[in-house]
């Protein structure tokens, strides 16, 4: 694996956000807007409510983690989709490059651009609305390299059906955040949830990640036990989704769907 060669990719994005204003705003309106529609949230709850609940803390710290999972996440899938819109994907893999250095190339393309994104919503969350982010301590670490792992994971996921089903499948990308969410737990603890969603919920990473930071924020300890499970979890989701998107990929070389790439193909 050539580490040029995923570098390259990341280049080719550098120079696309580069030119284009119109790619740049996105990475940091919509987290911008998120941030300060909940932190508002947050503090009208806090006039209503008793002394003692800090809803700065537990919502908005926890808005801030799931727009960092979901930046991650769009990170591997905007930089697939732009090889997709500029028909450019056929061109790439006519090269020497490797499946294995395109996803590294994904995975480095959402670094920075999620990275880029945290460091805008740490920004205004704590100039703005005094959100204490690295008073959650240490366990910060595994939570943000859960999200990470399993935004990776999810991204790669999502290219492979698209690959395997054409762009016009992109439609059904968009929404896997939103959907994931109720189960995560991001807004409320999962004994909130019916039975049927706890079960779920249990095979979904962020919520190892939400109930810790919760049981923290509420004076409880960390379970470094379901940390550790939900990291496992994370890293198993991301080994499925590499080899989801290789056999994706060697289906399309083997039926030709790769020549016949276009935003028509659905099949």
């Amino acid at each position: 694996m050539s580490l040029r060669r995923s570098a390259a990719i990341v280049l080719r994005q550098f120079y696309l956000m580069r030119g284009s204003a119109a790619r740049v705003v996105p990475l940091f309106a919509w987290v911008g807007v998120d941030i300060v529609l909940w932190g508002f949230m947050s503090r009208y709850l806090n006039a209503l409510t008793s002394a003692g609940l800090n809803f700065v803390v537990t919502l908005l710290g926890a808005v801030l983690l799931w727009d960092f999972f979901t930046r991650v996440m769009q990170g591997v899938t905007m930089t697939f989709f732009e090889d997709v819109w500029s028909r450019n994907f056929l061109n790439l893999f006519a090269s020497p490059l490797r499946i294995s250095e395109y996803l590294g190339g994904l995975i480095m393309s959402s670094i920075v651009t999620s990275l880029a994104g945290l460091v805008f919503m740490l920004i205004i969350a704590s100039g703005v609305f005094q959100l204490p982010f690295f008073g959650y301590g240490v366990v910060l670490i595994p939570a943000l390299l859960i999200l990470f792992f399993f935004g990776i994971a999810l991204g790669i996921a999502a290219t492979g059906m698209v690959l395997r089903m054409g762009p016009a499948a992109e439609w059904f990308v968009w929404p896997i955040p939103a959907l994931l969410a109720p189960f995560a737990a991001v807004y409320y603890p999962l004994t909130t949830l019916p039975r049927w969603m706890q079960y779920a919920s249990r095979i979904i990473p962020p919520s190892y990640v939400f109930q810790n930071i919760r049981g923290l924020v509420s004076g409880g300890t960390v379970s470094w036990a379901s940390l550790a499970f939900g990291a496992g979890l994370a890293l198993l989701y991301l080994l499925i989704a590499s080899w989801f998107f290789s056999r994706m990929y060697r289906h399309g070389v083997r039926t030709g769907l790769i020549a016949r790439y276009s935003s028509e193909t659905l099949n």
